[in-house]
């Protein structure tokens, strides 16, 4: 709950359906949210009640770029703090350091920046995955940064492949990308996985993309 659509967005916290569905799940099965919002720290009381896995989407730390990323989202610092708030419940957190945007949060400063600080909030996993261009989301990445639309270009329509209809930066490009975040998620004693990237080499063995198998099976 949910990979396409983030089932914390602002009128769950008066609708709860969420909530509702979290109850009706809990105990029966294994539960994994994925959002952008501290508000799935409300549910911690269901969470703890049976398997659960939460996974939290932080792309920077930079708040006023987080603002032109996600101007929708809550605060990624926010974020970081239910990470902590989660983790000290029991409850398995999972960050996903994702997308990983070329020109933009491609730079060691921000994946150290990220790394370092879900893992002083006890984060058990990163899963972590660059950034495809559809056009729809192409438009409103040239749109917030037009001064890198030839860079975008040539990176993934000249350079790049089309995989599912998305177009990926080239593989020797994601694979080095994709490296350097392992090392450093790998120096702070963190498992690590990467998701539709053809990279499956630098996954963690037993260990699933999404960070279910934190809980599943045991």
């Amino acid at each position: 709950i949910s990979s396409s659509s983030d089932p914390y967005i602002p009128l769950e916290k008066e609708l709860m359906l969420t909530r509702k569905v979290i109850e009706m799940l809990i105990g029966s099965y294994t539960v994994e949210i994925v959002t952008k919002s501290d508000l799935v720290t409300r549910d911690i009381d269901l969470l703890t009640r049976g398997k659960s896995v939460v996974s939290i989407t932080i792309t920077t730390l930079n708040e006023e770029l987080a603002e032109k990323l996600e101007p929708k989202a809550p605060s990624p610092l926010k974020r970081v703090k239910a990470v902590t708030e989660l983790s000290a419940k029991g409850v398995p957190v999972v960050v996903r350091l994702d997308p990983i945007i070329p020109f933009v949060t491609y730079n060691d400063k921000n994946i150290e920046e990220i790394v370092d600080a879900v893992a002083d909030a006890g984060a058990k996993h990163i899963v972590s995955s660059t950034y495809k261009v559809k056009w729809d989301n192409f438009n409103r990445m040239v749109s917030r940064f037009p001064n890198l639309s030839k860079n975008f270009r040539e990176l993934y329509f000249r350079f790049g492949e089309k995989i599912h209809g998305a177009y990926y930066a080239p593989k020797d490009y994601r694979e080095k990308v994709l490296s350097k975040v392992r090392e450093k998620v790998k120096g702070r004693g963190l498992t690590f996985s990467v998701c539709r990237e053809g990279l499956s080499y630098l996954n963690d063995k037993n260990v699933s993309c999404d960070g279910t198998s934190l809980v599943i099976g045991k």
